[in-house]
This record gives C-alpha cells, structure tokens and sequence, in this order.
C-alpha cells in the first residue's frame, strides 16, 4: 500500500516533495516528471522552484508530461492546462518549454466532433511518454469523488491516454477557475488513465482540507475499486500519499502512518 505522510500544512508537504524531485533531477539530469494542474501541487512547484534556483540545480534536460487537458480550450486560453502547466511549472523552475507536453497540444482548442483528430491524440500521447523512458515521478492531486487526472468514477483501472465526459461534480469544482460560471467549464476532456498513471515509477498524491477526507478514507483504506479511481495506488509499488490533518481525518489507521514515517530511516528518502 501507499506510504502515507501526514504533515502540518501545504508548505511542509512542498518541501517533502521539492526535496524528491530535486534529488531525482540531480541523480538523473533528464529525469522526465509527470505534471498535474489544480491548487493541490502549487506549494510542491514553489518548492522544487527554490531548490532549483538555490542550489542552481541544472533542469535543461528535464522534460514534463501533464495528465490532462480540456477538450475545445485553445492552447491560449488562460485556463487550458497547457497555460497552467507553462505558468506554474514551466516558467517558475525554467525548464525548456519545448520539452514539456501536455495532452491536447496537438489538439489545440479541436473540437470533439473532429472524432478522428481527438481519438488519436490519447494512444500518440501515450507512445510519446514511452519514448520518453517513462514517468519518473507523478505528482497527483484527487478529486472530492476519488478521481485522479480527468479519471472519473468508474473508469477503468487499466486505462491508457482518452477522451472521457466530465463528471458534473467536476465541473462544478472547477469553476472557480472560469469566474464561477459552469457553462464556461468544458464537458470533455482528454486524460492520462489510470493504466498510464500507473506505469509511473513513483506516484505522489497530495491533498489537503477536510473537503478531501472522504476521499482519502476510499483511497487508502477503502476497497480497490473503479468507483475510486485513486484507489488503484494501493497496487503501485511505490506510491506516496502526503495529506494535511484535516484530509487525514477519517483514516483509522493514521496513529500507525506517523509512528511510521518518524521512525522511517532518513536514507529511504520517499
């Protein structure tokens, strides 16, 4: 099962994750990371952002692989993914933006009636990330319904890269990033799937707030199953699950997880 690290806020889980990543790009200069978008892995950039820049850690070989991407959004669109992702991670920690993809970029704002241009983009996204040698690390965030990506309830757990419809609870918790107006929300997008997710050689989940505590009960502690598709961490052999008090609220087992992690050898790293 997932390591689970509670810890006291966004800023402490930054730095557990900032030191991860920075360590991995030290031992491997072209390690390939996998991006997420959303609040949850913001204080996680800011942090690998200042290490990079601190310890002038070299990031030119580095390249980047988002897990998802709204479908019918052009690429200009402040909220496309593949903005954010140039926004929040590309810009901040100076990678070659050349080297960081996103899903729909080759879409750029088609529409999802254009079905041959759209159903290809998943299995040629998936080839580029196995081109690539593989996701090293996966930075994660989760849903108040247990998705991963754009991997709503009940999708299959051996997905690869698809167009899936989203979820109305979805929609609704993004709109906030569309001035709270949910018609400007897309319905569809195109996700890395769970099956794609998982060939990652490390996974770290981060949530935070109580919003997300029924959530991580289901994740970790719950049943594997597709109604939470998070849930499948519990089958990677190398997942970490890093989650503020509140989001670790209903975990019956969280006395054990931090009696663990405080005796963990520092040489073990996460």
């Amino acid at each position: 099962m997932p390591e689970i690290i509670i810890v006291k806020n966004e800023a402490e889980a930054g730095e557990i994750y900032g030191r991860c990543v920075a360590d991995l790009i030290k031992a491997k200069p072209n390690a390939v990371l996998g991006l997420a978008t959303g609040s949850s892995p913001l204080a996680a950039y800011q942090a690998l952002a200042k290490i990079v820049h601190d310890k002038s850690i070299d990031v030119s070989q580095v390249s980047g692989y988002a897990l998802d991407e709204y479908i019918g959004l052009p690429l200009t669109h402040p909220e496309s993914y593949h903005a954010t992702i140039h926004r929040t991670v590309v810009e901040p920690l100076g990678l070659d933006p050349s080297k960081v993809h996103v899903p729909g970029d080759v879409l750029n704002g088609t529409p999802l009636e254009d079905g041959d241009k759209v159903a290809l983009a998943g299995p040629a996204y998936d080839r580029a990330i196995e081109a690539a040698g593989g996701i090293d690390v996966q930075i994660l965030g989760i849903g108040t319904d247990g998705h991963v990506g754009f991997n709503e309830p009940g999708s299959s757990l051996a997905s690869g890269t698809r167009v899936k419809t989203l979820a109305e609870q979805t929609r609704v918790d993004n709109a906030r990033f569309f001035d709270n107006d949910i018609n400007q929300v897309p319905t569809h997008c195109i996700t890395q799937g769970i099956g794609t997710i998982m060939k990652a050689r490390h996974l770290v989940l981060l949530a935070f707030g109580a919003g997300k505590a029924e959530a991580i009960e289901e994740t970790v502690e719950g049943g594997v199953s597709a109604f939470c598709p998070a849930s499948a961490l519990q089958m990677h052999p190398h997942a970490t699950i890093i989650v503020d008090e509140e989001a670790a609220s209903r975990l019956r087992h969280k006395d054990y997880y931090r009696y663990a992690y405080t005796h963990k050898p520092a040489w073990q790293g996460i």
